[in-house]
Order: structure tokens, then C-alpha cells, then sequence
């Protein structure tokens, strides 16, 4: 095998940013299509919740289509250690302060990003939830690329 496929193939490693939230039903969804929509080369998001909802909120896919997003397309998921584990970044959307956020998420480097449940919100708010997701997640891709070219340690955006 030639070396630069081998180096390809042993420095071609697939770093996480991991997006939490209660339900993994509407914020942390959005965030996770949003990143993966147009993630930089060698990274992918995953999202997962506290207390998974059942399915994800009716109004997540419509309102990411109107950006021209689609859903993930799996149902709401639990977070795992493993999850945790393997993420190189992870962001929760405003669960700290929730009885079901774990311990070890709480002990783990974290960025938290405050945003109101859009569950609780009209069409327009949670409009402007998805909006502000989609331009932390912007700056977010942003940082990992500079992170990426430099060799510094990325900064993921605090709130």
C-alpha cells in the first residue's frame, strides 16, 4: 500500500460534536442536521437527549425544510456514556440546570448554549430558535475548520 494512502487511511479519524438536549425532539435535532448539512472534513454531529422524547416535535422537519434542511432521520436517541465518550465537543442547548442532566455530562468539558425549549414556543419563536441554532452552528463549523488548519484546540463558541 503507498504510503500517503496509509497515512490517509491512520491519520483519518472522524471527530464528534456532540448537541444535547431534555428531549432530543426539536433543539438539539436542528443542531445536529444543521452541522451535518455542511460539516468540515473530518467531523460529524451527533444529538441526543436526557429524557428522549417518544419522536421528535411535528414542527422540527417542517421548519427545517423551510431552510432547506432535512431532519435527522432517526428518532430521538438517550445519551450514553459512550456518547459523551466519543464526542471531541459537546454542546447542550440549555439542560444544566435540568434534574435529568447527568452528572457526568455536568463533569465533562461543555459549552452550554441557554436556548428556550421551542416546544413551548409559537411558530415564529420557534423560528427564531432554529435561526440562532443555525448561526452558532455556522461559527461552530467556522472554529473547527480554523482549529483544524492551525492545530490549535478548537474554542466551540461559548453563548
Amino acid at each position: 500500500m503507498p504510503a500517503r494512502v496509509l497515512r490517509r487511511l491512520l491519520f483519518h479519524v472522524t471527530r464528534a460534536v456532540l448537541f444535547v438536549c431534555v428531549e432530543n425532539a426539536g433543539r438539539s435535532l436542528m443542531a445536529e442536521a444543521i452541522f451535518n448539512a455542511d460539516p468540515p472534513a473530518g467531523w460529524v454531529a451527533e444529538s441526543a437527549g436526557t429524557e428522549p422524547a417518544p419522536r421528535a416535535n411535528p414542527r422540527t422537519g417542517p421548519i427545517l425544510a423551510e431552510i432547506g434542511i432535512a431532519a435527522p432521520g432517526h428518532p430521538p436517541q438517550l445519551l450514553t456514556n459512550a456518547a459523551i465518550d466519543r464526542a471531541a465537543v459537546r454542546i447542550t442547548m440549555g439542560c444544566l440546570d435540568h434534574r435529568a442532566c447527568p452528572a457526568r455530562l455536568k463533569n465533562a468539558p461543555i459549552v452550554d448554549w441557554k436556548l428556550p425549549d421551542p416546544a413551548r414556543l409559537d411558530d415564529a419563536g420557534f423560528r427564531q430558535v432554529r435561526d440562532e441554532i443555525a448561526s452558532r452552528v455556522r461559527a461552530l463549523r467556522a472554529e473547527l475548520a480554523r482549529a483544524d488548519r492551525t492545530g490549535a484546540s478548537p474554542d466551540p463558541v461559548p453563548t
